[in-house]
């Protein structure tokens, strides 16, 4: 059998942290059985659906580096195809016309309300001669579900699921307007797409029950389920705006590493024995269904920031500059000159030590440009102005400017030497140094500061703060 999934979101606004973890779960299992992921939007409510959402679910998906094969494919532009087959049903009396009045659904309504019980349809159009259907009121398809039995789903992640068929009332398919229901589309278009299995969130759990009698009534073969637990925040309750960022595309401006997302979206449900770090080869080799737990999982920032360190430390340097350089420019709004280009590489080993994020390390970064004179930091200033700090600065300046092989060691050796001579730990001269240096009380170590700034725009920095 060829496997087939597909990401289904609805383009109602970002692509939500939940629904990437989904797309990328049945990217990795088709991708481990040598099939491929169709996308569908499923933009039926057309009054939510937006243009720039379905923007939004696009590059989102492809900045997380998840693909899928052909051209998405549009669940309202399918409209007619899903009303043909509520129409067979109609033909095959699997399906009836019901000519129930919105006044007749609220009664049912508020009988339910009253009895503390959730509304389900009475059936009374299921048997009735449609001639004694009120005038002027346009009929719903309903489908004819059993009414004894079972409908039972072998799920490849919760087990078997199965519902008593008198448990449930006959569903709308196709609304009075001619538009189809969610329960219609979903089934029609999985059939016609040929998809293999449906991976997604256990909230659906109940519609795949639904969904199937429709599979049963039309003779066509289900898919294979497998309905995956939901994320929750870090203090266990559900996912939502109060728990941080919910978008793909905050993750991604937060500075978050699509690597270090999909590293991370794949470790919440799902594990390979104590593997917490894998790359994407090794993700394809490993997953599959039967390793996702059955317990919702808890999403925890904290967590991602720290596996995104990883990721930093680890990356190619070079690609890692080029990304760097990029946050440099989305946030001081100018193209960086070749001086400020070239400090970047040198210093680099030494700025990802210190960032969780690309923001953090473009902000570690921001040091190495020319913009004298320097924005100081509360505390940078204190250290340049206070005391003695103006005459230490004034000394390092004249040191430096005798030091003729501008590297580490020569660097080291005449700073050290400076603090020797004055009777000084060295912290003490390196403090105003840096401030000086970078504007910060914390940088990458002095002597590599001064390294990556080369000696002319050391000394200027540290003439700026001189007596």
């Amino acid at each position: 059998m060829s496997v087939i999934t597909r990401f289904a979101p609805s383009p109602t606004g970002f692509l939500h942290i939940g629904g990437a973890r989904t797309a990328l779960f049945n990217w990795l299992f088709a991708q481990h059985h040598g099939g491929h992921m169709l996308l569908r939007i499923e933009d039926t409510d057309r009054a939510r659906s937006t243009e720039a959402a379905v923007t939004a679910i696009h590059e989102g998906l492809e900045w997380l580096g998840l693909d899928w094969r052909g051209e998405p494919i549009s669940q309202f532009a399918r409209a007619a195809r899903h009303g043909e087959v509520a129409r067979e049903l109609l033909a095959a009396g699997k399906a009836y016309h019901c000519y129930c009045t919105p006044q007749e659904l609220s009664e049912m309504r508020e009988t339910a309300k009253a009895e503390g019980r959730s509304m389900r349809y009475d059936g009374r159009w299921r048997d009735r001669d449609p001639g004694e259907a009120p005038a002027g009121q346009a009929p719903v398809i309903r489908l004819k579900s059993p009414q004894s039995g079972t409908t039972v789903v072998h799920d490849l992640v919760q087990g078997e699921v199965k519902v008593g068929n008198s448990e449930m009332d006959d569903m709308v398919l196709l609304r009075a307007d001619g538009t189809p229901t969610y329960m219609l589309a979903v089934v029609v278009d999985d059939h016609d797409m040929a998809v293999s299995h449906v991976i997604r969130g256990d909230d659906h759990l109940t519609n795949a029950i639904r969904q199937r009698q429709i599979y049963d009534l039309m003779g066509w073969q289900a898919p294979q389920f497998a309905h995956i637990p939901l994320i929750h925040g870090a203090d266990g309750a559900k996912l939502s705006k109060r728990h941080g960022a919910l978008g793909v595309e905050a993750y991604r401006d937060m500075g978050i590493l699509p690597a270090a997302l999909r590293n991370y979206l794949l470790r919440l449900g799902w594990s390979h024995s104590d593997d917490e770090i894998f790359d994407t080869a090794q993700a394809v080799e490993w997953f599959d269904l039967d390793a996702i737990g059955k317990s919702p999982s808890r999403f925890d920032i904290p967590k991602l920031e720290n596996l995104n360190s990883h990721y930093l430390r680890t990356m190619d340097e070079v690609a890692l500059c080029a990304l760097c350089r990029d946050q440099l420019v989305a946030t001081i709004g100018r193209a960086l000159s070749e001086t400020e280009q070239d400090r970047l590489p040198l210093a680099m080993g030494a700025l990802k030590e210190r960032a969780k994020t690309l923001v953090e390390l473009a902000d570690k970064a921001m040091f190495l440009l020319d913009n004298r004179p320097l924005e100081m930091e509360e505390k940078a200033a204190a250290l340049v102005q206070g005391g003695d700090a103006p005459g230490l600065l004034a000394k390092a300046h004249a040191c430096l400017g005798g030091v003729t092989d501008w590297n580490h060691d020569g660097l080291a050796d005449a700073i050290r030497g400076l603090a020797d001579a004055e009777g000084l730990k060295l912290g003490k001269l390196a403090q105003p140094l840096r401030a000086a240096l970078t504007g910060r009380n914390a940088s990458p170590g002095i002597f590599e500061v001064l390294y990556f700034l080369g000696r002319r725009e050391s000394l200027d920095r540290i003439g700026d703060h001189m007596e």
